[in-house]
């Protein structure tokens, strides 16, 4: 058993950037991680915005060619 946690530890040390992905799934909170790094990233930011965008326009579309929203 503890040849396993050194293995762990060890396996920790070669990957750092990994670390912080394993304890948010060890603490089941990947999709506010991975929210969070996508909103840091000016792409990602970009592509979150232009993509809630182009959802709200295609609501809005969908409502007025159904006649829920009448101009």
């Amino acid at each position: 058993m503890t040849e396993d946690k050194n293995t762990h530890s060890d396996d920790q040390q070669n990957w750092p950037g990994l670390s912080e992905i394993d304890k948010a799934l060890a603490e089941n909170r990947l999709t506010a991680y991975t929210w969070r790094k996508t909103w840091a990233d000016p792409w990602g930011r970009f592509g979150l915005i232009t993509f809630f965008i182009a959802f709200l326009a295609f609501l809005i579309y969908v409502a007025i060619d159904d006649g829920l929203i009448v101009i």
